[in-house]
């Protein structure tokens, strides 16, 4: 795998740490969650990791964390800025006992300026980023998509993607680097087509009046007969004249002076046939038409099969994106999962903690277990 040999400590987190270490567990690295409290229920990212529940209040916590670190090659945190440095795990210490280390430091808004203290989610990054703005129907207020663009696209993916780049710079300086990955920056960077693209003509107009926002009727969804939802993407016009062929109602629309007429139209057309009937229908034809699948049908899709999307279609787990040709990820999920005290005793071997050593730490709530199994 192409990250096998990578050591990576993830301080547990919310979202965009998890999907980050999550990213490079797929790809190979050993990933060890440091968590908080011995079971994590809200974190659904977790599979394919070691983990184990350190005190970071004791003194012999913070100790382990450190030891561990000099043995390490990254180390995600996802806290406030500050936060690290008042634990004495700040970069200036770690990095100068292992100047290997890649520290990345995962938060909304970065690790200065003038938001840095403050607390947020996704939806507040979008906002600060100015991208929320691009984002909504016409006379509808600004619509966020769910929490992907800045906790994972911008947050995780953008991290993940940094700490690569600062390990492929190590080869060359054999030395680590700070990640500083804020998601305010991260999801105006990965909008970076949104802002350098509104001299084109696709843009100018207010939110939800453009091309690309359903402003126009060629690129818009459309609802069913059995209250099902087809997605319509005719940029091109030989996508757009396949479309109306197929439709029925060829030559009575023109792309580009018909907007509301050809919504109407469009609206009043899909209704009168099933999500499938249309399908089948689009189904030979180069038109950009497709249907919007449900989330629970989209691993049955016969060309999501063929391609392997998704590693168990029953719980919607994707496989690993991008597919290497000769070092492919494997979905976390197909790891073996050990228990506490496995990964307890194989995590602290890695740093000659032997069991009594462990067992003491056990004892006087320096590793938090939750008591089932013995050591």
């Amino acid at each position: 795998m192409a990250l096998k040999g990578v050591r990576v400590l993830e301080l547990a987190g919310l979202a965009p740490a998890p999907f980050c270490g999550m990213i490079l567990s797929d790809f190979g690295a050993t990933v060890t969650r440091i968590d908080k409290a011995p079971q994590n229920f809200l974190d659904t990212l977790k599979d394919g990791k070691r983990n184990i529940a350190i005190n970071l209040k004791h003194e012999e916590g913070r100790n382990i964390v450190r030891k561990l670190c000099r043995v390490s090659d990254v180390l995600i945190e996802p806290y406030r800025p500050g936060i690290m440095e008042k634990l004495g795990l700040g970069p200036e210490i770690l990095m100068s006992e292992n100047p290997r280390l890649i520290y990345a430091r995962l938060t909304g808004f970065g690790q200065n300026g003038a938001l840095a203290q403050r607390a947020g989610h996704d939806i507040n990054y979008l906002a600060i980023s100015g991208i929320l703005s691009f984002l909504g129907r016409k006379h509808e207020k600004p619509t966020p998509p769910v929490n992907l663009l800045a906790d994972f696209a911008g947050g995780g993916l953008l991290c993940a993607f940094g700490i690569l780049a600062a390990l492929l710079a190590r080869q060359n300086t054999g030395r680590g680097q700070i990640v500083d990955s804020s998601m305010v920056e991260g999801a105006a960077y990965v909008s970076s087509f949104l802002t350098r693209s509104q001299s084109l003509p696709i843009w100018g107009r207010n939110r939800g009046e453009n091309t690309l926002d359903t402003g126009c009727f060629f690129y818009d969804t459309y609802e069913t007969k059995d209250n099902k939802f087809m997605s319509v993407g005719c940029l091109e016009e030989q996508f757009f004249q396949t479309m109306l062929k197929t439709l029925g109602i060829e030559g009575q629309l023109t792309q580009f002076d018909d907007n509301e007429k050809g919504r109407k139209m469009l609206e009043g057309i899909f209704r009168t046939k099933t999500q499938k009937e249309w399908s089948d229908l689009f189904e030979s034809t180069d038109s950009c038409v497709y249907p919007v699948l449900h989330w629970t049908d989209a691993p049955h899709h016969l060309h999501n099969k063929e391609r392997n999307v998704f590693y168990n279609s029953n719980a919607m787990i994707p496989n690993p994106a991008p597919k290497l040709s000769e070092t492919p990820a494997v979905s976390s999920v197909a790891k073996k999962e050990k228990d506490q005290w496995e990964n307890i005793q194989e995590i602290l071997s890695e740093i000659d903690y032997n069991a009594e050593k462990i067992k003491e730490l056990v004892k006087n709530d320096t590793i938090l277990t939750t008591g089932k199994g013995k050591l």
